[in-house]
């Protein structure tokens, strides 16, 4: 065998097909228009609807409300709706033992939080069994007195 090199590299057979050459003459059977029709705004150069056009009614996009939340994916850029917080749940704090101190680096430490750049809130879903003090930038009420009826402590930062 011989050597083989990149020059020698060929598609497997039948994988590959030509593609259809239009608007070479009329013996070819896609001269003329080329498949195009006569005229219109499909026929020319750079034709055809963009996606999501619906012929000049008011297309989906624009019919449907804009959806508000506290991320740029689905939500308007600016106003009152929009929060800052990373929200953490008592229920993930399981993981800390008891008589420890829960601050946003700590969090960060267990890959509870990706940083300490934005505000941390604790909220209220999940159960919690041992005291700890946390430290962070908000409490919801119901995190507040469940991590106070476990024996544990709150400070706002």
């Amino acid at each position: 065998m011989s050597n083989l090199g990149l020059n020698d590299l060929r598609p497997n057979p039948g994988s590959t097909k030509n593609t259809k050459r239009l608007g070479r003459g009329k013996g070819s059977g896609q001269g003329k228009t080329a498949g195009r029709g006569h005229k219109g705004f499909n026929a020319r150069s750079g034709g055809g609807v963009r996606p999501g056009y619906e012929g000049g009614q008011m297309p989906l996009y624009m019919r449907l409300g804009k959806l508000r939340g506290p991320n740029a994916k689905k939500s308007m850029p600016i106003g009152p709706f929009r929060t800052y917080s990373v929200p953490v749940n008592i229920g993930r704090l399981a993981v800390f033992e008891a008589g420890a101190e829960v601050t946003p680096e700590a969090l960060v430490a267990k890959r509870i939080v990706k940083n300490t750049r934005k505000p941390i809130k604790i909220l209220g879903g999940g159960e919690l069994a041992v005291a700890l003090t946390v430290r962070a930038n908000a409490f919801s009420e119901k995190a507040a007195e469940k991590i106070l009826a476990a024996g544990g402590t709150t400070e706002l930062l």
